[in-house]
């Protein structure tokens, strides 16, 4: 499997360039040349354990020799806290993709702990080193920190929106001490945040220089990590039900998490209709109702992990939508950068896409739900899973089997769980743990200068790069 640039501007790489490219030089995103159709495998992966399926999946668009393969989702899997890695719980009407069971107690860990693993056999295998650059709205960094701490060859960078995500989101990155990790902390939003970081690695030289990596969901292999438990969940609900389809609902910010259903959608998984969830930073519902994609202001929520005005990977999104063809999507892109603003066009009376429902669910919305699910049921959703189950319940049809994606512990919004109930019912003895531990991160304008010129001091010289051919051959299949 090559990849390429949704900008169609650089030659196809092969995975595991693809891994240590992160963005692409052309500034577009990396895919896949095709998707696999996968649907003759389907009735022989049904019955397959959690890390058995990954493999299975994963080694459909990986360059890994099957035992490297194996082994880095076998490492990945071990810090999880329940046998299934992601375990389907039934709740009233819709059942629950738990997604939160991992070191940090979010969803990014599926994704940041075999992404950790696959830079360290990289780097392993070609002497390379990497320095790693984020921005988070609140669980990627954490996530990332964890799964690249203290590991040989990497020096981890994370920025996140100074005051703008929660106290204990903010602790689980700043209380890491491993000389490795870096945490600044940016006088703006996420969408800030995510500019400079798009804006760096656009710089080639400085790319090149310092040999910059990504863990951000521009990343193939994040949305490839989180393709494996849509099938998971699938297979699970059908078993249950009988249903020979399921609608996913999805709360969404920057598209990857619900892109990595699409993908599966796409190489063969039944599935209904993709609920696209957002809380009052509804730019994406709002282009799957209007065809309009238009960038407003952040607004804070009590769901800060999805406060974004501007979705990295909505692009990748797009690229499909205009059959594949990047000179069209170049040109539709063209007006976002310059208006942020574009438009595609829909017939009269038709959906924008037929896959996707798409709507909102605001704060007094997100905390009924909360609060409902917990009286009815017994079950505490973090404000991020309320926004997903309140849409399915608005927008569910009978006999639809709906699976509703809990991306984080309820623990980590403790506030919002407080508020919605009126007592303190989530805790974590994960997060209990942070209280007394020491802190560190430095505080910077949202100033592209200001960032480069922190990392030019923490890393040192030019860096020697794991890519190319070298990275290739190092992988353990031939180019």
């Amino acid at each position: 499997m090559k990849y390429i640039s949704t900008r169609g501007g650089i030659s196809p790489l092969s995975f595991s360039e693809s891994v240590l490219t992160g963005l692409a030089r052309d500034g577009g995103l990396l895919l896949p040349q095709t998707i696999p159709d996968v649907t003759a495998h389907l009735g022989a992966w049904r019955p397959l354990p959690y890390a058995e399926l990954a493999f299975e999946v994963m080694r459909l668009f990986a360059d890994l020799a099957d035992e490297d393969l194996r082994r880095l989702i076998q490492k990945s899997c071990a810090p999880f806290r329940h046998p299934e890695i992601t375990p389907v719980r039934a709740v009233g009407p819709v059942h629950v993709l738990e997604l939160f069971h991992g070191p940090t107690l979010a969803f990014k860990d599926v994704a940041l702990q075999f992404l950790g693993n696959l830079f360290e056999h990289l780097l392993r295998k070609t002497g390379g080193e990497l320095n790693i650059l984020g921005a988070t709205s609140g669980d990627t960094g954490s996530a990332a920190i964890c799964g690249m701490r203290g590991r040989d060859r990497m020096r981890i960078f994370v920025m996140h929106p100074h005051n703008r995500i929660s106290g204990i989101q903010e602790r689980q990155m700043t209380s890491v001490p491993d000389a490795n990790v870096f945490n600044m902390a940016i006088d703006g939003t996420f969408d800030d945040c995510q500019r400079i970081m798009k804006d760096i690695f656009r710089d080639l030289a400085f790319k090149d220089r310092y040999a910059l990596g990504s863990v951000n969901s521009i990343n193939w292999a994040r949305v490839l990590a989180q393709i494996v438990y849509y099938f998971y969940a699938a297979f699970r609900v059908m078993e249950r039900t009988g249903a020979f389809e399921v609608t996913f609902s999805v709360p969404t910010g920057n598209f990857g998490d619900i892109l990595a259903g699409y993908v599966a959608y796409r190489m063969g998984l039944p599935v209904r209709r993709l609920m696209l969830a957002t809380n009052e930073n509804d730019i994406l519902s709002r282009f799957f109702n209007t065809g309009v994609y238009s960038q407003g202001d952040v607004v804070p929520t009590i769901s800060p992990s999805m406060d974004i005005q501007v979705a990295s990977n909505f692009e990748r999104y797009l690229y499909y939508r205009v059959g594949e063809d990047p000179e069209r999507l170049s040109r539709l892109m063209k007006p976002f950068a310059s208006d942020r603003r574009l438009a595609v066009t829909v017939e009269q009376g038709r959906p924008v896409d037929p896959l996707f429902t798409a709507a909102a669910g605001n704060t007094q919305e997100t905390l009924a739900a909360i609060r409902r699910v917990h009286r009815d049921y017994g079950y505490l959703l973090d404000p991020h899973a309320a926004v997903g189950v309140h849409v399915a319940l608005r927008e569910m049809r009978a006999g639809e089997a709906v699976i509703c994606l809990a991306t984080a512990h309820p623990a980590k919004f403790s506030q919002a769980i407080i508020d919605a109930t009126g007592a303190d019912l989530a805790r974590h003895p994960v997060i209990d743990g942070l209280k007394d531990l020491p802190t560190r991160m430095d505080v910077l304008p949202a100033a592209l200068d200001a960032v480069r010129a922190y990392m030019e001091q923490r890393m040192g010289g030019p860096q020697v790069r794991a890519t190319g051919a070298d990275a290739a051959r190092s992988a353990g299949r031939p180019q």
